[in-house]
């Protein structure tokens, strides 16, 4: 498989699900705005978005994709279905247990999570109903997760990666029938919009798997060896694969001992972060952990780590321009998409802090995503687990006082450093144990790459300067200049990158090929 195309075909579905995303931010700082029922709306969808990324695209798909792709290799096409059959039986089965239990228990969960807001009970009795209809999507995109988990361990990536701009329709919908009068609860119109996408995405991947006849025939819920091997490999993969999710957790959970409109801010500055983070950091990890696996699997070692380090300089290329835009134009970005309605100028400069923070733990982020692989292909869990359950605590500890000083940028900036101690601590465990053997290409082209944005940020700083007065003007007018200054950047840094050689046109064909350097 070639690993630029695999993560192509996810980075493109995903751009069009992130540019849908923005979409639908927008919308909510308009239609909605930073206020109770926002911050009402986000802890219900958080709360099981959280899960499904923690359970299901976290320790799901780090211990499910080795054992899948490992038996289709030595066992053949019929025996990995059969599989994947009996460990959908026993996810479907302990997923309905678990929802019905959340919804009836969900007052006392609220307590526990949000008890910042228990003085509110306007607040809190609406976060409570509007978590209640969400959680069910949780159920659906673990199902949704096992079967993307099928198509990527063949190489089959488009409909994993198109489902979740389902969920984008949906929001996007429910406000724009908010935004014209057809529907008056934003909260409830959101929070159902929610869970219908959930079933959605799920029925969307049946048919998929359908077509390419792999969708597996679900037995009587039982515990068979290797579906209590799944849930061996599962149990710490819950904390290693889902650090990044867990510090955002946090985040919230923190942001509820804040003013009012904290939560909104972090919310949104995220939404921002999010769309490189997601665009290469889940794709990047996605691609690289079913292609390691099989390598390592056929003893092929050599191809295993070039292409872990080519996933690691094509992560940083992207991702490190990406930071220091956002650290060098941060209030004109929030600017020009947010503020209109009721996203107020004054929440700008809140909002542009709270992304600069975030913004400096981003190239660690994908770097988690791109480390990760390197554990799970070799069916080590253990270890993420035990370096993220440190990452966390020292998440907790910075938050917890930096937040007495700078409220909610407190928060933000103690999870990016908890990012760069995660992922430090990765690298440095994989190099230790010879499985990950940073190439001198790499080693050469990361200071480059680090170059080369630092130039590009201090030219769009200088750019925004200039264009102050159209960046403050009508709504056109900060686009234009916006979009003018995002050009000019990514000219400069395209244009470094190519004469320091941080990258060449050559290297995207080399890395299609997929194939391990000339010794």
């Amino acid at each position: 498989m070639a690993l630029l195309k695999s993560i192509t075909t996810l980075g493109s579905y995903t751009m069009i699900s992130r540019v849908l995303g923005l979409a639908r931010e927008i919308l909510l700082a308009d239609v909605v705005g930073p206020g109770k029922v926002l911050d009402a709306f986000i802890f219900a969808f958080k709360f099981p978005n959280f899960f499904r990324r923690m359970f299901a695209e976290g320790a799901f798909n780090a211990a499910f994709v080795p054992l899948f792709a490992g038996r289709l290799q030595e066992e053949g096409h019929e025996a990995a279905r059969r599989y994947a059959g009996e460990v959908v039986a026993v996810m479907a089965a302990w997923m309905l247990f678990l929802t019905m239990l959340a919804m009836a228990a969900m007052p006392w969960i609220m307590i526990a999570l949000a008890w910042g807001w228990t003085d509110q009970m306007e607040k809190f009795d609406l976060t409570v109903n509007l978590t209640r209809i969400t959680f069910p999507y949780l159920m659906f995109m673990v199902l949704t997760a096992m079967l993307s988990g099928m198509m990527n361990s063949l190489g089959r990536f488009a409909a994993a990666a198109a489902a979740p701009i389902l969920l984008n329709i949906a929001l996007i919908t429910a406000l724009l029938l908010v935004h014209y009068g057809v529907i008056e609860a934003a909260g409830h119109a959101l929070a159902w919009a929610v869970a219908i996408a959930g079933m959605a995405q799920f029925l969307w991947l049946v048919l998929a798997c359908r077509r390419m006849d792999i969708l597996p025939r679900m037995p009587w819920p039982k515990l068979t060896p290797g579906v209590r091997r799944l849930f061996v490999l599962m149990l710490p993969a819950v904390i290693g694969a889902s650090v990044v999710h867990i510090n955002l957790l946090i985040d919230v959970f923190l942001a509820t001992l804040l003013p009012e409109g904290s939560l909104s801010f972090l919310f949104l500055a995220d939404r921002i972060n999010q769309f490189p983070l997601g665009v290469v950091g889940v794709s990047v990890g996605v691609a690289l952990l079913p292609l390691m696996t099989r390598q390592l699997r056929a003893d092929d070692a050599a191809a295993a780590t070039h292409n872990q380090n080519r996933a690691i300089e094509f992560a940083l290329f992207l991702t490190v321009p990406a930071a220091a835009a956002f650290l060098a134009l941060g209030e004109p970005i929030i600017r020009v998409v947010f503020e209109r309605g009721a996203f107020l100028p004054e929440h700008t400069p809140q909002t542009a802090l709270a992304l600069a923070a975030f913004a400096v733990g981003l190239p660690a982020a994908v770097l988690i995503k791109a480390f990760q692989p390197g554990f799970y292909a070799r069916e080590d869990t253990v270890t993420p687990f035990k370096i993220g359950v440190t990452a966390v605590f020292l998440n907790i500890l910075l938050a917890v006082t930096l937040m007495q000083f700078i409220l909610h940028v407190g928060i933000a900036l103690a999870t990016s450093i908890a990012y760069w101690f995660n992922a430090v601590l990765l690298g440095y465990v994989l190099h230790r144990r010879g499985q990950l053997l940073l190439d001198d290409r790499l080693k050469k082209r990361v200071p480059l790459i680090v170059f080369s944005a630092a130039i590009m940020a201090v030219a769009v700083w200088w750019l925004a300067l200039i264009l102050a007065a159209p960046l403050g003007g009508p709504l056109w007018q900060k686009v234009v200049a916006l979009a003018a200054i995002v050009v000019a950047g990514g000219a400069v840094y395209g244009g470094l990158a190519l004469i320091t050689g941080a990258m060449k046109l050559s290297d995207l064909s080399a890395l299609r090929r997929g194939s391990p350097p000339a010794a």
